[in-house]
């Protein structure tokens, strides 16, 4: 007997499964705040070298002090990292006479002063990380995801080998239950990993508590029963990442998944982070990039079940790329088409995301979910940690930046097409599924909401 068949016995995907969505849900409402909080911590407003002050400068407004102590860019506006080592005082008859001679300009001596209109502080306004330390703010992204790397593969690897719900720190546990108190009482361990753990009593428990609640009432299977659910695990037998590459298709859906996490992620907070450049002010640009990710997974949502789980997957990376890299080629001053791609593309964006976090969990079986699950997580992570770096390519070429999401988006969601489809197909339950069943069996008549189902009785 499979897991799919007693799933269909408590209910499929019922009452029970949405109120336990719902408890989780409440608890990532804040986290996507966490990971974009960098756009608004770390922001650089417009800023200029500080200029001493002289008594040559008395009867000068600071539009003029600007203008002798300051070069210009091509577009008239001030440098933000460099200035005249002696003030050039013939600007004030001619300003368009710019300086030709390097030599009488050096980067900022003393200080900067910022532009505090928009923001009254950020991190880089208090520590001066603009112009040579420019790359430490960008690495202040880097170390956050560093650290939700690590928290990635330490939290996969123990919610694989002890309970999911007992492999988050006590601490944590506790503080979270004060906030979200039903969490304890509503959302039970993964059947499906209790039963793989031999923890049969305890799964039937959660599993009668399923039935009721979806209205299954007539359901009534033993604890010896339940013993005969096919699985792949031995007692006593435990896996850790290694074992996600042991295996020739094991091997190869690690691989293949991995790069495109790497590609999702990567993309994902590129364009997060890139908030300027649309016509539009950052508020308002994370609004939009924010709101459109509401109808991107709605979209989704069919796409998986019409299109499947890997054109969706594939087709939706490579847009995102294809729309990173027309904003290169469409001119700056058209600002409203260049919003419309953008927002089209962090649409695309999203829908990847949200795609590949459904199709992984299906690719993996029951005794390496959550591993494999944690390693993809590693690699998004990564991805995610080198993004913010990548906008120092600029310095290089200034496009390069945006070549660089573009070909990573593109390459990676080439790499889905070699992932096997997962649409209507049994989700594997052990190694030997997975290895042995080149055209898995389909259930015609389900529209497969297990994924969903094994975390509600999960």
């Amino acid at each position: 007997m499979k897991f799919e068949d007693l799933l269909l016995e408590i209910g499929g995907f019922g009452r029970f499964q949405i109120l336990i969505l719902f408890v989780l849900c409440l608890a990532r409402i804040n986290l996507p705040m966490h990971f974009l909080l960098h756009s608004f911590l770390a922001a650089t407003p417009s800023h200029h070298c500080a200029i001493p002050h002289q008594e040559a400068f008395v009867n000068l407004t600071m539009e003029e002090i600007l203008l002798i102590s300051i070069p210009r860019e091509p577009d008239g506006t001030f440098r933000s990292c460099e200035m005249f080592s002696q003030p050039q005082f013939h600007l004030l008859l001619n300003s368009s006479l710019q300086p030709e001679n390097d030599s009488i300009i050096q980067n900022c001596q003393h200080g900067w002063v910022y532009d505090h209109s928009q923001f009254t502080s950020t991190i880089s306004t208090q520590w001066d990380l603009v112009c040579e330390q420019r790359g430490l703010n960008q690495a202040t992204a880097t170390f956050f995801f560093i650290g939700v790397t690590i928290g990635a593969v330490v939290f996969g690897y123990l919610s694989d080998r002890f309970d999911p719900f007992q492999a988050v720190p006590s601490g944590l546990r506790a503080n979270r239950n004060d906030i979200f108190s039903p969490r304890s009482r509503w959302v039970p361990e993964s059947a499906r990993w209790l039963i793989a753990n031999g923890k049969v009593k305890q799964a039937h428990k959660h599993l009668l508590r399923c039935a009721r609640m979806n209205g299954m009432k007539d359901f009534a299977l033993s604890p010896e029963a339940l013993r005969t659910i096919t699985t792949d695990k031995k007692p006593g037998e435990s896996y850790s990442y290694i074992s996600l590459f042991r295996t020739p298709v094991l091997r190869k859906i690690s691989l293949c998944s991995g790069a495109v996490w790497f590609g999702v992620a990567f993309s994902y907070y590129g364009m997060s982070m890139k908030l300027t450049g649309f016509g539009l002010n950052m508020y308002l640009s994370q609004f939009v990039f924010g709101i459109i990710e509401i109808p991107a997974k709605v979209i989704v949502y069919v796409l998986v079940n019409r299109i499947g789980r890997r054109q969706s997957q594939a087709w939706s990376l490579i847009l995102t790329g294809l729309c990173i890299g027309a904003n290169i080629i469409i001119p700056e001053p058209f600002t409203s088409l260049r919003s419309v791609v953008a927002i089209t593309g962090k649409g695309l964006s999203e829908a990847a995301f949200t795609t590949v976090f459904l199709y992984t969990s299906e690719l993996y079986p029951t005794v390496l979910r959550q591993n494999g699950m944690g390693y993809t997580s590693f690699v998004a992570r990564l991805g995610g940690a080198l993004a913010p770096l990548v906008f120092l390519l600029d310095e290089v070429w200034r496009s390069l930046p945006e070549v660089t999401y573009c070909g990573v988006a593109v390459c990676c969601g080439s790499v889905a097409f070699l992932l096997p489809e997962t649409l209507n197909v049994r989700l594997p339950e052990g190694i030997e599924d997975i290895e042995k069943t080149q055209c898995p069996t389909l259930l015609p008549l389900i529209p497969h909401p297990w994924v969903a189902t094994d975390q509600g009785t999960a």
